[in-house]
């Protein structure tokens, strides 16, 4: 097993400590009996510091074990927590400089306390197995955490935009296509940008696209839309300007082998937002847009947007979430796309996956669960069924804009939420929807004109039909069994306390 040499100094001084603690010694014992001095042995236990032969040689011989058995990278049993943890590609593979953890803290704090982290990184490790939480689904929750702290706007990668628009066109008309971005792509970069079918490519049919580095050509499929075609090549773009040096070669993910490349991915998808949507276009389009009176003047405005920026739905939605809380001052966001396999369901049977969730509200609600059904009256689902009954009549050409104000039942926070929803490509035979939730506060009443219309449709919602204290709710799908079991507990806590017990 290879390790890196912050990991192999890390052990090293982990089974030291681990050593000389069980044989009842202090350091100023350890240094008495080696000759090895207490500066040095508290280097050596907080994997600053790996000492040379000599030196572990009386090291060893002072706490009675053979020079193999200290310097092996093998642990206790209580320790193997923190074993597989650095033998591991997280620590590695983690900037933890992102988050302002420098490497030697994190040392430290291993070299610390090793025993009850050990049992923390346990728990954590359980907690993950429980919930199918893979190595993958770990690093795009990290991904999500950074966008969130920086309220989803990140300065660099807008300037990187912006230098390249300049580069490409001063015009701020000028809107880019899939042909001006595959014609760069060739004319600048060397590409090669062609489209496969599933008869040319019949196992690559689930893929969006494939990069062919050695070739330097791009495989896009040919059943993707234009506003598609355009986006998977300004990510492209986005991966050449950004000088990503490990990413992703295809669009969909097969396998993720490491943090950096979900994180280049974000940033270079961020990119092909910002240059397909360019700033100084959307900005006057978004403030016209939130000083709209009515909802429906906003709806029909952010149908126009769609068209006059040559957009996908969730590229849009995105967008004015990088904008909202750096100029409005509106940073009480959630985002979350939903994707559904449309078919002969019984009303109340059908899957809803969420497949990509942000947070800027800070309040987490509506979110990610595991093995409960999302609450139906959520304008991100109702949009979906909607969807399904229609392509009943025939094939849906236009995306479904809707919106509600939704008030969570037990935590009394309301949002404005509005979305879209419309078929994806034949690639995967679903439908999805992306909507956008704004918190309901003094900062979005004011700067959000239309948030006073009496007109929006008004709903009291939940997490899942598993929670909720709806009990008339028409739209349920699953009996409220964890409600009914937070019931049970209050009654048993008020029984208890009338019988004196606190």
């Amino acid at each position: 097993m290879d390790f890196s040499s912050d990991s192999i100094r890390i052990l090293f001084g982990l089974k030291l400590r681990q050593l000389r603690l069980d044989k009842g010694l202090t350091q100023y014992d350890l240094a008495d009996l080696s000759g090895v001095s207490v500066s040095y042995i508290n280097e050596i236990e907080k994997g600053k510091k790996y000492p040379k032969t000599d030196k572990i040689i009386a090291l060893a011989g002072a706490m009675g074990v053979t020079y193999d058995a200290l310097v092996s990278v093998q642990l206790s049993k209580r320790m193997e927590p923190i074993y597989n943890l650095l033998r591991s590609n997280v620590l590695r593979d983690l900037p933890l400089s992102m988050f302002g953890i420098e490497p030697a803290d994190l040392l430290e704090l291993l070299a610390n306390a090793p025993t009850k982290l050990s049992a923390f990184i346990s728990t954590i490790m359980e907690i993950g197995r429980q919930y199918n939480l893979s190595v993958e689904e770990f690093y795009f929750a990290v991904v999500r955490t950074y966008i969130e702290m920086h309220e989803n706007y990140f300065a660099d990668i807008e300037q990187a935009a912006d230098a390249f628009l300049a580069q490409v066109s001063p015009d701020p008309a000028f809107v880019l296509n899939e042909s001006f971005l595959s014609q760069y792509l060739h004319e600048c970069h060397g590409y090669t940008v062609e489209l496969f079918s599933e008869e040319s490519h019949p196992h690559l049919n689930s893929l969006r696209s494939v990069l062919l580095p050695a070739e330097k050509k791009l495989l896009l499929n040919q059943v993707l839309t234009a506003d598609q075609r355009a986006f998977t090549l300004g990510r492209e773009v986005g991966f050449l300007q950004l000088e990503s040096k490990e990413r992703p070669l295809t669009s969909s993910w097969v396998e993720v082998q490491s943090f950096d490349q979900v994180l280049t991915n974000f940033r270079a998808s961020y990119f092909a937002g910002a240059i397909l949507m360019r700033r100084d276009r959307v900005l006057p389009l978004l403030e016209n847009w939130l000083s709209l009176p009515t909802w429906a003047e906003a709806a029909v405005a952010l149908e126009h947007m769609l068209d006059q920026l040559q957009a996908t739905p969730e590229t849009l939605l995105h967008r004015i979430s990088n904008f909202l809380p750096h100029y409005f001052g509106i940073d009480q966001l959630f985002f979350l796309r939903f994707e559904h396999e449309p078919g002969d369901e019984t009303p109340g049977d059908e899957t809803f996956n969420l497949t990509k969730e942000m947070h800027l509200s800070r309040l987490h609600n509506p979110h990610g669960i595991t093995g409960e059904h999302y609450c139906r009256r959520w304008i991100s689902l109702k949009m979906l069924t909607e969807l399904a009954d229609a392509q009943q009549q025939g094939p849906v050409d236009k995306p479904l804009l809707r919106a509600q104000i939704s008030t969570y039942i037990d935590s009394h926070n309301s949002y404005f939420v509005f979305g879209l929803a419309r078929p994806l490509t034949p690639i995967r035979g679903l439908n999805h929807s992306v909507s956008l939730g704004i918190l309901l506060n003094e900062t979005s009443l004011k700067r959000v004109n239309f948030l006073n219309d009496p007109a929006i449709n008004r709903r009291l919602v939940n997490e899942s039909c598993e929670r909720c204290r709806a009990l008339d709710c028409q739209e349920r799908s699953a009996p409220p069994i964890l409600f009914h079991k937070r019931q049970r507990v209050e009654m048993l806590k008020s029984a208890l306390q009338d019988l004196g017990v606190r």
